[in-house]
């Protein structure tokens, strides 16, 4: 007695029942800003962690990270290293098209002016 193979196969549910994932603007700033530092290699002396904020729309997100980076330093070639990194881990762990990440150089930190450089003189 031959069984048709087809006739054991489940059938994936129509996609209206299927379900979504829903993943918050949050969780892909949380994830860039993860991204910034790890392509800084870092937070220079004094300084603050990179911070992100997303917009997300459908599948696609629009990114804008803010950094704080030693001096000198090439600022051209690590804000390109951030968004290209920022880019790939939000592609790749979230699964969502970036459109484009702007990157905001807030503070550079020098090591003449650091805060423990300071203390050390006096008047």
């Amino acid at each position: 007695m031959a069984t048709d193979v087809t006739e054991r196969v489940p059938q994936p549910a129509p996609v209206r029942e299927r379900g979504a994932t829903t993943i918050a603007d949050r969780v892909v700033a949380k994830i860039s800003a993860r991204a910034a530092r790890e392509a800084l290699g870092g937070v220079p002396e004094g300084g603050r962690p990179p911070h992100a904020s997303v917009v997300v729309h459908r599948d696609a997100a629009r990114i804008s990270v803010s950094v704080e980076l030693g001096y000198p330093a090439d600022v051209g070639r690590r804000c390109g290293a951030v968004r290209s990194r920022v880019r790939s881990r939000v592609e790749q762990l979230v699964g969502m098209e970036v459109h484009e990440v702007a990157v905001h150089v807030e503070r550079l930190h020098s090591p003449r002016t650091a805060p423990t450089a300071r203390k050390g003189r006096t008047a």
